[in-house]
């Protein structure tokens, strides 16, 4: 088969790229889950996102930095493999895999939990396939039916969560009719700033971390982009100024405006805020915008786990058929493999929540800091390597390095392992280090028996 036939195209544009990561960055880990962190932190939550925030500006950067020089669907984990060996890229990938493949689970349950308030007559599970089938079908069609349909799924995301923030500072500016001001009374009363105390900004800073993560996907589509050097300098070098805005900004504009320890308001902070200037049908403007984020997590998802598949297939860490691309370019076993795999968790979802699915869940729980430690150290490696071989090249470059990778991994490293003194972290931790050895192990089997394969086919070619 002509290896042209098993290319992606590189169709995807750089708007198409740039509302990628941001749509990466917004989603329901802010709308909803920004009110149990202020809850459970108090107004100093500003911190831990901000603390946090500012890891994954770093590590954006570093990853930009080898996207550049080395653009590939494979991302973090090409470079994995590239710096660290083959084993650390084929565990790293097949990670990424299975924590997509759990959250797409998630997901499609809870946009259908949506819907069915709305269309009760219809199954929670027989939504949740509806859902996902559905973006499925984007996905098939081409990667520039799924760029578009983030596109627009990230500016809607995007408009609202900017209504948001400018109706929350009207409040606070006192420019909104009939409402005063609360000033920072929320951050001085009520316990003061740290109420529970600093360790409570650690805690923090653990939860908001995994609202981060999808911003590594703009990387993974610089693979598919017709101009990924422009793409992946303006998405990487925008990360700041949406992480400042979105997260920052409105968290800020959130605890200011909502005393930190009313756990009824803030269950719903964007709704609570939008009940208090009397804006009808708050609850339901707040489910749409929900909803669309879930499609967009979704959307996304299958996206990135198809094009992960594809990279991992192109280095023979997956079956060959994973290689293969329609007509138009779309991996289209891989995408089917990663529906499939979800559905089957969905069903775990219905069938054994609290025991299969559970087990899943909390398994992929810590995925996304090995992910974030492979980048540091593969940045690290690929960095001194490339700038021996090609110095002054570099076109986008981590800043100060290598001190400030050297800072990050130690932060993530010192973020994995204090999972292992919380309660309520716990088994995420060993569970995800539990999922992380087993593949380890099954690349060194498949390896050993790769090797096994070869010696007996040269045998029998010795033969004949």
């Amino acid at each position: 088969m002509d290896q042209r036939q098993n290319e992606l195209q590189k169709t995807l544009k750089t708007r198409h790229i740039t509302m990628i990561s941001i749509g990466g960055i917004i989603g329901a880990g802010l709308f909803v889950g920004s009110g149990s962190v202020i809850n459970a932190t108090g107004p100093g939550a500003v911190l831990s996102y901000a603390i946090a925030g500012l890891l994954v500006i770093m590590l954006m950067r570093m990853l930009g930095e080898m996207a550049i020089v080395n653009p590939d669907s494979g991302s973090f984990s090409t470079y994995a493999r590239e710096a660290i060996g083959p084993w650390a890229g084929y565990t790293i990938g097949w990670l990424y895999w299975f924590f997509w493949v759990i959250v797409i689970a998630i997901e499609a349950t809870a946009g259908a939990a949506i819907v069915h308030g709305w269309v009760p007559s219809l199954p929670i599970w027989v939504i949740s396939l509806i859902l996902t089938g559905l973006l499925t079908l984007t996905n098939i069609y081409s990667v520039k039916s799924f760029g578009e349909f983030e596109y627009w799924f990230s500016m809607i995301k995007v408009a609202a969560i900017s209504v948001f923030m400018c109706i929350g500072a009207a409040i606070l500016l006192g420019f909104f009719p009939g409402h005063a001001s609360p000033g920072i009374s929320n951050l001085t009363q009520y316990g003061g700033f740290l109420p529970k105390g600093g360790g409570t900004i650690l805690i923090g800073i653990i939860t908001v971390i995994f609202s981060f993560f999808g911003t590594e996907i703009a990387a993974i589509a610089a693979g598919e982009s017709s101009t990924p050097e422009k793409s992946v300098v303006k998405a990487i070098n925008s990360v700041v100024i949406r992480i400042l805005l979105f997260y920052i900004g409105s968290v800020s504009i959130l605890v200011l405006l909502l005393p930190w320890n009313k756990a009824d308001m803030l269950k719903s902070p964007y709704v609570s805020m939008l009940e208090m200037v009397g804006i009808p049908g708050a609850a339901e403007i707040m489910n749409v915008v929900v909803l669309i984020s879930v499609l967009s997590c979704l959307n996304s998802a299958l996206y990135t786990n198809s094009r992960m598949l594809h990279s991992l297939a192109k280095r023979g860490d997956a079956p060959g058929i994973l290689l293969r691309v329609s007509r138009r370019g779309v991996p289209l076993p891989a995408v089917l493999l990663s529906t499939i795999a979800a559905y089957v968790c969905a069903i775990f979802h219905f069938v054994s929540p609290d025991k299969l699915f559970l087990f899943l869940v909390n398994a992929s729980g810590a995925i996304a800091l090995l992910v974030y430690i492979v980048i540091a150290v593969s940045h690290m490696r690929l960095r001194r390597k490339f700038e021996k071989e090609n110095p002054g090249i570099l076109k986008m470059k981590m800043w100060f390095f290598p001190y400030l990778t050297y800072i990050t991994i130690l932060a993530m490293a010192g973020i994995l392992v204090s999972m292992a003194f919380i309660d309520s972290m716990r088994s995420q931790f060993y569970l995800t280090m539990l999922i992380a050895a087993f593949v380890v192990a099954s690349y060194f089997l498949s390896k050993r028996y790769r090797i096994r394969m070869a010696k007996q086919n040269r045998g029998i070619q010795a033969v004949k």
